[in-house]
């Protein structure tokens, strides 16, 4: 019997687009290497039925011909057939509350996951992602908030033309009306209320590489941290300032005269203190981009802006786009994601509240959690040509073997095997303590 995989739909919530696979993709798997394609029907994906079925994919609901189920997002527990593999982002590897019920019910139906998130090369370093176009739809939708926010309060700006990501028929479209809105800036300036427009990035990895591409289209000058104080002494209102920050720019030794050391702080990230408030009041957005779990200094504390916002004078920072999107994570009082069609929440420090929109008084959080779905066709295709190097082996591998080490698999892959046969892998039996 030939070998044949399947695409799962994807039923997260109306803005879910995206596919593992595109039919072209389909299409050389199977003259390639004979594998063919089953395909649940969908009436959101970016990429018609029609266009499988013209490369030889069959669209049915069940997916039991296939060995191996592809998707994107986290599947319905209803949905695991005994003992199959499944690969998608399951968002269980940090313990993830929301989803132990899904791998718990993964290890009683004795199934194999394989979590792209976990699909990295010998330096740690992810290999098939959507980073980037979290990035780019990120920066686009944070712009789009600090316009809407300058407006209502009656500041008048370029920014207000901006769109969210999802209004826009493609990148291409984006770039050239950003293109459009950068030379206003550069020929009519910005208000002196706003001078100078700093824009700062916390990490520097395919998230943030995103997201400054974006920002790029403007008239920027990138400066270091170092520079921010003179540029604030000696602002220009005709460019957007981009600063970017590294781990020796946000945290430092708790130990005194302890010098900073990038392994050091990865290994023993409790031993080190943010220190990253000191740039925070010259800011006007702040992109968060990072990595982020409990070990961690935080980047922002509801503590800082509590006291900031007990002072008379004005915070420059209106909004945070955090895209990286840890609820209580290193952005304190992001306190919930959002979703595309109610994208942001006002933080409000002397209450300790939130109310959704963008007015009032407080600082705006821009948390949607599926960013790249809001560009789906551009992200669906760079995905699957990252991915389709990686299928072939997946499908030719013999996941019935009872000792895993005996599972032949490429190491990238073999080490994002989370579950095997409903077992933790070893790699992976710290999970048990969230289960």
């Amino acid at each position: 019997m030939k070998a044949a995989l399947g695409i799962r739909r994807e039923d997260k919530n109306r803005w879910e687009r995206r596919v593992p696979l595109t039919p072209e993709h389909v299409l050389e798997l199977k003259k390639k290497y004979g594998i063919e394609t089953f395909i649940q029907p969908s009436n959101i994906r970016i990429f018609s039925e029609d266009a499988y079925q013209k490369v030889g994919a069959h669209v049915q609901d069940n997916l039991t011909p296939s060995s191996v189920v592809f998707a994107v997002k986290e599947i319905p527990v209803d949905f695991f057939e005994q003992g199959k593999t499944y690969v998608f982002f399951s968002h269980t590897i940090k313990g993830q509350k929301y989803n132990m019920p899904m791998l718990k019910k993964m290890m009683e139906m004795g199934c194999t996951l394989i979590d792209y998130e976990r699909i990295v090369d010998r330096n740690g370093k992810r290999l098939v992602f959507f980073g980037r176009f979290a990035g780019l739809g990120g920066m686009v939708d944070t712009l789009w908030t600090f316009g809407q926010r300058l407006h209502w309060e009656q500041i008048d700006t370029p920014f207000r033309e901006i769109k969210q990501t999802i209004h826009y028929k493609d990148l291409d479209e984006i770039k050239k009306h950003f293109t459009a809105v950068g030379k206003k800036i550069k020929t009519e300036g910005l208000p002196p209320s706003l001078t100078p427009l700093i824009i700062g990035f916390s990490g520097y990895g395919n998230v943030s590489i995103g997201a400054q591409e974006i920002l790029d289209v403007f008239p920027i000058q990138e400066i270091k941290p170092g520079e921010i104080e003179s540029v604030v002494n000696n602002p220009s209102n005709k460019v957007i300032y981009k600063v970017v920050f590294k781990e020796e720019h946000m945290v430092e030794p708790a130990t005194p005269g302890k010098k900073f050391d990038l392994q050091d702080y990865y290994h023993h990230p409790e031993g080190y203190r943010s220190v990253f408030e000191r740039y925070i009041p010259s800011l006007s957005i702040l992109m968060n981009c990072i990595f982020w779990n409990t070990q961690y200094p935080r980047l922002l504390t509801k503590d800082y802006l509590k006291k900031t916002f007990s002072k008379k004078e004005k915070l420059r920072l209106r909004v945070i786009g955090d895209i990286s999107s840890d609820v209580n994570g290193a952005i304190e009082f992001t306190e919930k994601t959002t979703s595309s069609d109610n994208p942001v929440f006002i933080y409000h420090p002397r209450t300790d509240t939130i109310t959704d929109g963008y007015e009032g008084d407080g600082i705006i959080v821009m948390a949607v959690d599926n960013l790249p779905c809001e560009l789906p066709r551009e992200a669906s295709q760079s995905f699957s040509e990252i991915l389709l190097r990686f299928v072939p082996e997946i499908m030719n591998a013999d996941f019935t073997v009872y000792d895993f080490k005996k599972v032949v698999l490429p190491a990238e892959i073999k080490n994002a095997v989370v579950l095997y046969q409903g077992k933790l892998t070893p790699a992976y039996h710290y999970i048990n303590k969230y289960l």
